[in-house]
Parts: structure tokens; sequence; C-alpha cells
């Protein structure tokens, strides 16, 4: 049985006074890629964004019930929302690395919390390239602008430098949508091999990925988690019609 590294209790969340997520539970198993499907406007990317507190970027934004990260409630007062965003890492649908160096975009995190020892750097850096598997298209190119590569290659340079801070958790939202499907795979292979050593949560309106990379797979409508489970029995057996529906193309 694996452990849940996150757990979601009657997570709510209302822009002012209109509810947007209405009682979510939801658990993240351990070294695990959980897909979150469902149709645009579902709920499944403001609930990702609860779970390292990007939500409270928005105004008016209100979260209520209980989601804890390795046994600690990250909505209580005292938590750290830098270090949250650190140990809960978070990759968008565009590729978004900054306008400087590989190198330096790897190593931003890492000189913002005070590391600039050199050879942990580079260290840092190899290692980080390599599990977004970017390494061999960037070694010889590490002080080439980030925004000379490939969308794909973007993409996991931005992977990259959200494991460079190490964190526990990796958050991704729609990661391949902009991405030809060359690209989109290698990005999959990648995050495939990173639940070895981390917990992901993935966004995504492609089925067939779902399908493909996860181990879980939850299925959110109109705001409400119809259900989760093992993704193999979701797809092939789902408990509940709506979700059945949504996989056999009936509405999205």
């Amino acid at each position: 049985m694996s452990n849940n590294v996150v757990t979601a209790e009657d997570v709510r969340l209302s822009y002012g006074e209109t509810e947007a997520l209405h009682g979510i539970n939801l658990n993240l198993p351990q070294n695990q890629i959980t897909a979150l499907i469902g149709p645009s406007g579902s709920g499944k990317s403001t609930f990702l964004r609860c779970l390292n507190r990007m939500n409270d970027l928005i105004p008016e934004v209100r979260v209520t019930g209980t989601i804890r990260v390795a046994g600690q409630d990250i909505y209580d007062a005292q938590t750290d929302e830098a270090d949250l965003r650190r140990r809960v890492g978070m990759v968008f649908q565009q590729p978004n690395p900054f306008p400087f160096s590989v190198y330096d975009n790897v190593t931003y995190g890492l000189r913002l919390a005070g590391i600039t020892d050199p050879q942990v750097l580079a260290e840092r850096v190899e290692t980080s390239l390599k599990q977004a598997a970017v390494w061999q298209e960037t070694k010889d190119h590490l002080k080439s602008n980030a925004l000379s590569f490939s969308g794909g290659q973007q993409q996991r340079i931005c992977i990259a430098r959200v494991l460079a801070v190490q964190p526990e958790i990796i958050l991704l939202d729609e990661p391949t949508s902009a991405l030809d499907p060359i690209s989109a795979g290698k990005v999959e292979e990648s995050l495939v091999a990173l639940k070895e050593n981390y917990t992901l949560a993935v966004v995504t309106h492609n089925m067939q990925q779902a399908s493909r990379i996860s181990d879980q797979t939850a299925f959110f409508l109109n705001g409400q988690l119809i259900e989760a489970g093992p993704t193999a029995k979701l797809f092939l057996n789902p408990d509940q019609t709506a979700t059945s529906d949504y996989l056999n193309g009936k509405f999205g």
C-alpha cells in the first residue's frame, strides 16, 4: 500500500460568492503519477493550484477544508509559502524559461536559496538536466539562451529548474499541450522516470496520455471529483456513468 504524500479533505474554493470546488477529497500516493482529467472548467487546474497555494495570488479567493503535504497542513498560518512552493514545484502549460542561459535557469532557485558554491551548482545542474532527460541536448550549450531551444526542450529545462531545488512533489498543468507529438512523448518519458524519486500530479485533456503515464486518475466535472482510482480500472470499468460518458467522448 502506497503512502499518501498529499491528502485533501473537503476542499472548497470560492471566488467571492461563487464556489468553484465543491468538497474535494483526494490523496496523492507517494512515487506515483496522478492524472487529473475532465472537461475545461471542471476544476482540475484550480485544485492543482490549491496544492501549493498558487490560488492565494488571486484576489477574493477563499479555500476551506484541509490539505496536508507530508502530514503538514499547508493552509496553517505558520506555513512558509515560499518553502511550500519549493517542496511542491510546478510546471505550466506553456514552456516559460527565463530569457537567459540554461545554467542560470536551472540554478535560479538555488541562488535565491543562498546556494552559491560553484561545484554544488554545477552538480545540481547536471543532475537536474539528466533527470529531466534534456542533458544530452544541453550539456555543451549550458551558456546558451534557454529560449534558443525547441519548445519540448524548453519544457524539460523548466522541469529541470523545478527539480534543482529538490522538491517532494511536482505539479504539472497540461505540460505537453503546447508541444508537438514527438516532444510531448519525450516529456512523458521523463515524467514516468521521475516517479521513482518524486510524487507527481498532472492535469491533462489527453486521455491517451493519462492512460499511458498515470498510476491513478481523478475525474473532475463541474467543480466536483466524480471518482478517482487506479488508472486501468477507471478507464476500463468506471464506477460512475458520467466518467464513462466522458471517456467515450459523449461530452467534453
